[in-house]
């Protein structure tokens, strides 16, 4: 056997064990039918069908969710961020500052704050807001947007985000896909999901 067919043998022999042992170490499964508080805050959430909670945080108050991997379709929890706060954890703050919530902050202006955080986190080389309506979320006034924006890979995703403003704290589920395919595939169990979000303390 030459080298070229023993190097692509192994490559086969070692990828589906790589992709057995990956999900394991990196997600925990949230159960369909089951609420689940997410984002160490009251918000909660009953998914529709299982999802799986990625590992490590981005933030104090985030948390994500995925049904096919990060890259394929993330679900972003942001559970009450404060005043003063950005929504995700500053890698530099001298040198790549992120914008904060105010208390000042309008619902109208929560995409802008969403599209200035991606452009410095995600290092964004294009954001378009797509559309910004008020929505019901939360039990209280919200707003929902779309948006689409182009990473360092040159990957165009689609967003969409329904947000509110509850006790001065800003609460937020955010959906980002490729555009082609995963975006319209999954988009329903999005949908279901955000629907399906509460507070505790409002029960």
């Amino acid at each position: 056997m030459t080298f070229a067919r023993c190097k692509f043998a192994f490559g086969l022999a070692v990828a589906p064990a790589l992709l057995i042992a990956a999900p394991a170490a990196a997600h925990k499964l949230r159960q369909g039918g089951v609420a689940v508080p997410v984002a160490a805050s009251t918000l909660t959430v009953t998914p529709s069908r299982d999802w799986n909670q990625l590992s490590g945080t981005i933030g104090k108050n985030t948390e994500s969710w995925t049904l096919d991997g990060g890259q394929l379709n993330d679900v972003t929890f942001y559970g009450g961020i404060p005043a003063g706060k950005p929504l995700v954890k500053e890698r530099n703050k001298k040198h790549q500052p992120l914008p904060k919530f105010t208390r000042e902050t309008l619902l109208i202006e929560v995409p802008e704050l969403l599209e200035r955080t991606y452009r410095t986190y995600k290092e964004l080389a294009a954001f378009r807001l797509l559309s910004t309506d008020p929505a019901p979320f939360l039990g209280t006034e919200g707003v929902i947007f779309r948006y689409e924006f182009t990473d360092k890979d040159e990957l165009t995703r689609t967003g969409e985000a329904r947000a509110a403003i509850v006790a001065g704290k800003l609460y937020m589920i955010t959906f980002d896909a490729p555009r082609l395919n995963f975006y319209a595939r999954s988009a329903a169990d999005f949908h279901a999901l955000a629907d399906s979000a509460r507070l505790q303390s409002l029960r």
